[in-house]
C-alpha cells in the first residue's frame, strides 16, 4: 500500500474515540480546548498531537512573554489529568500506559501527550523502525544530548507514520542532576532543559534533509525517576525548503492520524 494510500484509511474507532475524549478533558479543565486532536498509535506507543491550542488568558500572557507562568499552570493541570488520561485510553484500547509525557510549543500554539506501554495495542498499525537515514538521525539527537547533558546510554525511535516519528532516550542525566532532582529542583531542572535542549532540536538544519521532509514540530518531555526522554517530530512529506519550519504549523498539514471531530481553523 502507498503512503497516499495508507493517508485516505479511515482512522480506527479507538483512535477516534481518545481523541474526542482529550479534547473534552481539556477544555473542561482549560475553559478552552484544541482545535484539533490527532492521534497515532503503534506497537507500545500512543501519541496525541493538539493543534491551536491557547487560550484568552494565555495569549495575554505570552504576548508579555510570561511563557513560564503558562508552562507552570499547565504542568499543575496535566498532572491531575494524566491519571484520567490512562485511566480511559485503558478503558477503550484494554492496556494502560505505564509512562506518559506531555509537551507544549507555545508559540506553534500545539502540544504533544505520548504514552507508552508495557505490551503492544492490539489494533494499533505497524510501526517503521527502519527508514531512510535512521542512523544518521540518531546520530544528530546523540550530539545534542553531548551538548545539553551527556550522551543517552540507549537511543530509540520508529516512525509510527509518515507524519510522527518517535525518539526515546535512556540514561541522560548526569549526576548534578540527579543531585538536583533529589534536593526537590526537578520543575527547574526541566524548564532549564526543556528550554536549551528544543533551541538545539529546533536549529537543528539536519533533521529535514536527513528524512526528505518537513518538519513541522519538535516537542520532547522527560521522565527523571526513569531516566528517560520522549522526542516527538510531527513531519510533513513536501519536500524541504531549507532549515526546519517551526514559527507557524502548515496549514496544509493532513496526518495520517485520527481526529476528534473538531474543524481546522
Amino acid at each position: 500500500m502507498s503512503p497516499l494510500q495508507e493517508s485516505k484509511q479511515s482512522p480506527s474507532q479507538p483512535q477516534l474515540m481518545i481523541g474526542s475524549y482529550i479534547g473534552k478533558l481539556l477544555r473542561d479543565n482549560f475553559g478552552k480546548g484544541p482545535e484539533s486532536v490527532y492521534v497515532s498509535m503503534g506497537y507500545t506507543f500512543i501519541t496525541i498531537y493538539l493543534r491551536n491550542f491557547l487560550t484568552p488568558s494565555e495569549r495575554v500572557l505570552l504576548e508579555q512573554d510570561q511563557d513560564m507562568i503558562i508552562l507552570q499552570m499547565r504542568e499543575k493541570l496535566m498532572e491531575t489529568l494524566v491519571p484520567e488520561m490512562k485511566t480511559y485510553i485503558s478503558v477503550v484500547t484494554g492496556i494502560r500506559p505505564r509512562e506518559m509525557y506531555f509537551d507544549w510549543n507555545l508559540h506553534n500554539r500545539s502540544g504533544m501527550i505520548v504514552g507508552i506501554t508495557s505490551e503492544p495495542f492490539k489494533e494499533a498499525a505497524d510501526i517503521q523502525e527502519v527508514y531512510e537515514n535512521k542512523q544518521l538521525l540518531e546520530y544528530e539527537i546523540v550530539k545534542i544530548s553531548q551538548q545539553a547533558q551527556k550522551a543517552p546510554e540507549e537511543i530509540y525511535s520508529c516512525l509510527l507514520n509518515p507524519r510522527t516519528l518517535v525518539v526515546v532516550r535512556n540514561g541522560i542525566l548526569v549526576r548534578i542532576e540527579k543531585e538536583l532532582i533529589r534536593l526537590g529542583h526537578a520543575d527547574l531542572l526541566k524548564r532549564v532543559k526543556r528550554n536549551l535542549e528544543k533551541s538545539y532540536l529546533h536549529n537543528n538544519s539536519a533533521f529535514e534533509s536527513l528524512l526528505s521532509k518537513r518538519v513541522i514540530d519538535i516537542l520532547v518531555d522527560w521522565d527523571f525517576v526513569l531516566d528517560k526522554s520522549v522526542i516527538l517530530f510531527i513531519l510533513n512529506p513536501k519536500p524541504p525548503s531549507g532549515g526546519n519550519v517551526m514559527d507557524m504549523v502548515d496549514t496544509d498539514y493532513e496526518p495520517n492520524m485520527s481526529r476528534n471531530g473538531m474543524q481546522d481553523p
